[in-house]
């Protein structure tokens, strides 16, 4: 079973494709997750970004998803020390698994020497194939 850390944006992004989460994952992130899925989803419906119709759908994803909520002292401890040696204004982004999944480009750079930083993808049912796309020049190569 692999264990993968998310966001509220990750948590978003998988209610808005309606996912299927493949059986085998863990999904765990900070207690801290649904208050902030919370106010994103108010945020992006005061923006006209969304309906509350579809926030409200897309909390009750969040809600049903089969999410470990953490925020031990072992986790607290990891995410202290963390936020420290990355000079992080704060502790937020980091929980102890096998790998994180983020939107966040910036955060996936700063941490990716630290942990493994996995592709959303990763967590859909069927799973999903990502392709590389060569440019044109180069398509010859690859033949």
């Amino acid at each position: 079973m692999t264990r993968y850390v998310i966001g509220p944006d990750v948590a978003i992004r998988l209610a808005h494709d309606e996912a299927v989460i493949y059986g085998g994952h863990q999904i765990l992130a900070p207690t801290l997750l649904r208050s902030q899925v919370l106010s994103l989803l108010y945020q992006a419906v005061g923006r006209g970004e969304m309906t509350r119709k579809e926030a409200e759908r897309q909390l009750e994803y969040v809600r049903g998803l089969r999410i470990r909520l953490l925020g031990d002292r072992v986790l607290q401890t990891v995410a202290w020390k963390a936020a420290v040696l990355l000079g992080w204004p704060d502790t937020f982004d980091q929980l102890h698994a096998d790998a994180l999944i983020t939107l966040d480009r910036q955060l996936a750079d700063a941490v990716k020497d630290l942990v493994t930083v996995a592709a959303l993808e990763a967590l859909y049912w069927p799973p999903r194939v990502i392709r590389a796309v060569l440019p044109r020049k180069h398509a010859h190569n690859a033949e």
